[in-house]
């Protein structure tokens, strides 16, 4: 008959005792703890040194240069520009900046017109302090963003001025978001704009004078398909566009000649709409920019013709 096996004692390492005891004891001392929320803990203060006078230059320095980032772009544009310096390696500014910069020539004229109104700000009602002082560091506030001021790009020097301190107002005394100078701008702009007095189908010119959004169309004639209170919606030989009042002209003409210049530029359009070549495009951008409110015996048999092609 078999034996029942044995049971065999397990062996406790010291090591183990010694682990159990500490956390026996670990748990003791918690639970002798009347409430482990009320414990103190002390936390070593880390004192932070002030800066010196030479740090205080430094940072003084290149908050300055921060500030006067977009400033600084759109002087040396506004030279490229002007002075036609990228003339040894593009035909135009526009593709140079694309080529260049990575951006539009758009984006170019924002940051031009941008140096223009910052510039301004700096010597209008300013000229007592020095123009390195003109920092938020300095006795006057000014703006850091490109988009801080586009807002304020179309408005007259002294309106820029009177914006820019009322946006600082409302920023209570710091540097204003763009969003706060737009309703500055509106404000402004609501107390001096005149009624708008434009019909429905009459003949405008577009005047793009100081709008770079605008750019292309200055000189197109555009028939009104809508009266905002500020604004016109304009249909003109390749689209529609809303424009401000002041950036429109009227060629008053009679009813039967708006009549005329309708029926055009529907003809023109559906043209355009196409996709035929550029050279065409460039023809119909000659007629989108007539100043009289028909066509002549040889734009008509040209515009017959296309329209012909287009019907085949």
């Amino acid at each position: 008959m078999n034996s029942p096996p044995s049971r065999r004692k397990k062996a406790t390492s010291p090591a183990s005792t010694d682990s159990t005891s500490a956390a026996s004891s670990a748990n003791e001392d918690i639970s002798q703890q009347e409430d482990p929320g009320s414990a103190t803990i002390t936390v070593t203060a880390v004192e932070v040194p002030e800066l010196t006078e030479e740090e205080q230059r430094d940072r003084l320095h290149l908050e300055r240069r921060v500030e006067r980032a977009f400033f600084e772009a759109g002087k040396a544009l506004t030279e490229l520009r002007d002075r036609r310096l990228y003339r040894s390696t593009h035909k135009t500014f526009e593709d140079y900046c694309r080529d260049r910069f990575g951006h539009s020539r758009q984006q170019s004229n924002y940051l031009i017109a941008a140096a223009g109104v910052y510039e301004n700000l700096t010597t209008i009602g300013c000229q007592n302090v020095a123009n390195e002082n003109l920092t938020t560091n300095g006795s006057q506030i000014l703006p850091t963003s490109e988009r801080q001021v586009r807002p304020m790009t179309k408005l007259e020097p002294q309106e820029q001025q009177e914006v820019w301190l009322r946006a600082v107002e409302l920023a209570g005394g710091k540097v204003p978001t763009g969003r706060i100078v737009k309703d500055a701008v509106q404000r402004i702009m609501e107390r001096t704009r005149v009624p708008n007095t434009y019909q429905l189908g009459e003949v405008c010119q577009i005047l793009a004078k100081d709008n770079p959004e605008l750019r292309g169309k200055g000189g197109c004639w555009g028939i009104v398909s809508q009266v905002n209170e500020f604004s016109c919606t304009v249909k003109t030989w390749n689209g529609e566009y809303t424009v401000g009042l002041q950036h429109l002209k009227s060629y008053n003409y009679l009813p039967a000649e708006c009549e005329q210049m309708r029926e055009i530029s529907d003809r023109i359009n559906r043209v355009y709409s196409s996709g035929l070549e550029e050279s065409v495009q460039r023809f119909l951008e000659s007629l989108g920019k007539l100043n009289r409110a028909y066509l002549t015996a040889l734009e008509e048999k040209l515009l017959s013709l296309l329209e012909a092609e287009i019907a085949n």
